[in-house]
Formats: structure tokens, C-alpha cells, sequence
């Protein structure tokens, strides 16, 4: 038998409309806040990702798909979203767009070659946002605000930032001269990535995996020690805005991020995710001025972040949360006889093209199975077709909740169906109401 690769899922089912449910969430999300949606290539010229994240990083030293195409072109599977969406900001001129800052967000695949574990596979999909053109801290709370009020509309408690700042060029500089003086005498004593990262980018070694408990990285420099007072300026207007907005943040001077590409602000949000361990970071991102220029476009700044839709939809299966799924049809056609079949056809047809949902039989069912298959699919209504009912222009409609059954005209069938349907969705917003009428109203999300 053929399996799926692994590190790879089958999405379907019941699965498949809760990642459909949350993507129509973000969907709804990135509207209010005015960011347009980006699709970018599932595979790229390797160059966009090795120079974009970084030779240094984990990504791309150990997890990249890489291959050869038959071009003889060296090619990447994107591991990750914000080096694919620079390399076309670039390409399309994005830069020379009036309206600016432009303002971006993906949903898609990425692929990286790491050991499967809970919440981690090797086909992946992220969710992310980019701004590119600004470098007012506002936009850095504005980024952040994102991944937390998604957590809060999608039910996550106790959700909160981690922050810090990497400075920029100068401060980074004098912090990685100090990292190298620290780290210099305990090489012997780190793992053999440390020892490797030590001179290409010594500020990667805080973010090991292997030594990350040990006492030398956790005493080592803080970035805040070697920040130059514009730095130190613009992480405090970060702070102010964030209190603006009345996000709970707290300063995590070790937090460097695993991406070669950031500078000034960086960041994680977490929730309480009961079953994640001390591990309940869900997203995180964080300022990259120098990316575009790396990738061969004029200077700009931009600020983005990532979060892993697998890991988040566990989330709220591990804190039980019930999301609104529709897994309702609206109306089942039944029929018996081949006439009858023949009208159900483009009568469901129709019905659909009105906006109904809509299902009918196809394997051959007598009428009690299809009354059973209706049960099965939450059909709302049921449409029972009967050759003597057509022949007087008649359709039985009958209410598959109450039971009680209708005889209606033929023209009359679209506005029967949306009156029935649309008290169903009318809601007293009472919570003591017993009228029987099923509540719809906090289905959608609003703000």
C-alpha cells in the first residue's frame, strides 16, 4: 500500500472544516486591518532562501528541501514565508506603489526536513503577515497586536507577548563583539552547532536546542546591555504602544528568534495551552530592515511574523475549544422513481444556484435509507418528491427538527425554503429564552 511521506497529513473531515474555519477567521481578521493576500511560488531559486534566512540558521543548514530541477537550476521547497514575499516585493516594484507602507499576508504550505513531533510535521502550513515601507514602531505594535487578537477571537486564554530588541546595526555589531569575547572561552563546553555558528553569527548560538538549559547561555551578554540610544528610544515607543493597546507584554532579554534576517524588535506570543508543557509559544516575528537590500532591492524596512496553523488548530483541541463549524445541510431532495430522479436533479441544481446547501441521493437508496442519510448529514429539510405531487405543481417540504410537513408550489419553493431558513437564524439573544429557535448569531466573528 502507498503512504503519505512522512512528516505529511491527510486533511479531511471534520479536521479539514476547522482549518477552513480558522482561515475564514483570519481571512476576516486581515480585512479589518486592510492587508491584502499574497501567494507566492511553493518552490523557489534556492538563492531566495539561503541568502534571505541565512546560512546560519538551522532552516537552512539542516531543514531545506533542496533539489536540482532538470534545467540543471538549483531550487528550494519554501521553508518558511517572509524571504518568498520579499523576493516578490522586489520583482513586482512593490516599493514604487503610492500607497504606502504595503501590507501583505499569507496562508500556505512550507516544507522542512525535521524529526515529526506533536505540532511540528515536515510539510507545514503558516499563516503570516509582512509590512514593508515603515519603520515606525507603531507598525512593530501593530504586527504584534495581530497574532493576539486572533488567539482572543478564536477563544485562547491567558494570552501574552514576550519582547525584546536586537538594535540596530551598530548595537548589533557591539553585541556580537561582546558575545564572541564571552563565548570564546567556553567553546570546548557547547555543542558542536555552537562551535560552528561561533564566528559567522555568534547570536544564533543563544537560540541552541541543545544548550539552551545550560549556565553559560543563560548568563550570557543581553542584547539591552549594548543598545545605542536611538535603539533604546525606539523599543521604548514599541513598549508605549503596545500599552496603548492594552496588550500584556513582558521583556525577554534573551529572546533572539532563529532567522538571521531581524534586527531592532523581536517577538513571541504565547498562550495556556494545557498539554503543551512550558512550550505554549504559538507565533512570533520581528523587524528585518536589511532583508530587502539583501535580496537585491532598495533599502526598506519591514516587519512581519509566522505562526503554524497545525499547531494552533492542536491548541484548541487541547483547550477544548468548540469552534462553529457548519455541518448542517440545508435541504435533502429525496425521490423513488426515475421521473422523480430527473426533476430532483435540476431541482437540487437550482436550489444550489440560489445559495442553498444542498444534497440529494446517488448510490441507489430506497426511502427509508435516504431518511436515514438525511439524519446522517444534519439535513434541516427535507424535499420528498412524489410523482402525483408534481403533476399539480407540488413539492412536500417537512421540517426535519419539528417533523411537521408542507404541500408547496413549485414557484413558491426558493422563498418557502429562505422564510424557514432565515427564522431558524433569528435570535432573541436571550439566554433564558426556551423558543426552541437555534442561535446563530455569535457564529460570525465581529469587532
Amino acid at each position: 500500500m502507498i503512504t503519505k511521506p512522512k512528516g505529511c497529513i491527510d486533511l479531511n473531515g471534520l479536521e479539514a472544516k476547522k482549518w477552513k474555519y480558522v482561515s475564514k477567521v483570519i481571512d476576516s481578521l486581515m480585512e479589518k486591518y486592510n492587508y491584502n493576500y499574497i501567494r507566492t511560488p511553493i518552490f523557489e531559486s534556492s538563492e531566495v532562501f539561503h541568502r534571505g534566512v541565512g546560512e546560519t540558521t538551522d532552516i537552512v543548514s539542516k531543514e531545506t528541501y533542496d533539489f536540482i530541477d532538470r534545467g540543471g537550476r538549483k531550487m528550494t521547497l519554501r521553508p518558511e514565508g517572509t524571504a518568498g514575499v520579499v523576493r516578490s516585493f522586489v520583482e513586482n516594484k512593490m516599493y514604487g506603489d503610492p500607497n504606502q507602507p504595503v501590507k501583505l499576508y499569507y496562508n500556505g504550505t512550507m516544507y522542512r526536513y525535521e524529526r515529526p513531533q506533536a505540532g511540528r510535521d515536515r510539510e507545514l502550513t503558516q499563516f503570516g503577515v509582512e509590512v514593508l515601507g515603515s519603520d515606525d514602531p507603531l507598525i512593530d505594535s501593530e504586527v504584534i497586536s495581530i497574532p493576539v487578537n486572533l488567539f482572543k477571537l478564536l477563544g485562547l486564554n491567558e494570552v501574552k507577548v514576550k519582547i525584546n530588541t536586537l538594535g540596530d546595526k551598530e548595537s548589533r555589531n557591539m553585541y556580537r563583539d561582546a558575545l564572541i569575547k564571552y563565548f570564546k572561552p567556553h567553546l570546548k563546553d557547547l555543542c558542536e552547532d555552537c562551535n560552528s555558528r561561533f564566528e559567522k553569527n555568534p547570536m544564533r548560538i543563544l537560540d541552541c536546542k541543545v544548550d539552551k538549559d545550560s549556565d553559560i547561555l543563560k548568563n550570557a551578554p543581553k542584547t539591552i546591555d549594548y543598545l545605542n540610544e536611538d535603539s533604546k528610544e525606539r523599543f521604548n515607543k514599541v513598549k508605549e504602544y503596545l500599552s496603548e493597546l492594552e496588550i500584556d507584554y513582558e521583556i525577554d532579554e534573551k529572546l533572539v528568534r532563529g532567522l538571521d534576517y531581524y534586527n531592532h524588535t523581536v517577538f513571541e506570543v504565547e498562550a495556556s495551552v494545557a498539554g503543551f508543557g512550558s512550550n505554549n509559544v504559538l507565533a512570533g516575528g520581528g523587524r528585518y530592515n536589511g532583508l530587502v537590500e539583501l535580496l537585491d532591492g532598495p533599502s526598506t524596512p519591514g516587519m512581519g511574523f509566522a505562526l503554524g496553523m497545525g499547531r494552533l488548530i492542536m491548541a484548541l483541541e487541547l483547550e477544548k475549544i468548540k469552534l462553529p463549524i457548519d455541518d448542517e445541510v440545508e435541504v435533502f431532495v429525496m425521490y423513488v422513481s426515475d421521473t422523480e430522479k430527473k426533476y430532483a436533479a435540476s431541482l437540487v441544481q437550482m436550489l444550489r444556484m440560489y445559495g442553498f446547501k444542498v444534497e440529494t441521493e446517488y448510490t441507489g437508496r430506497g426511502l427509508k435509507g435516504q431518511f436515514k442519510q438525511a439524519d446522517r448529514l444534519n439535513a434541516k429539510y427535507l424535499i420528498i418528491l412524489n410523482d402525483e405531487d408534481l403533476s399539480h405543481d407540488e413539492i412536500k417540504i417537512k421540517d426535519n427538527k419539528t417533523k411537521e410537513e408542507n404541500l408547496v408550489g413549485i414557484d413558491y419553493i426558493m422563498y418557502y425554503l429562505d422564510e424557514m431558513l432565515s427564522k431558524e437564524d433569528d435570535c432573541c439573544c436571550d439566554d433564558d429564552c426556551d423558543c426552541g429557535v437555534d442561535c446563530h448569531c455569535h457564529d460570525d466573528i465581529e469587532f
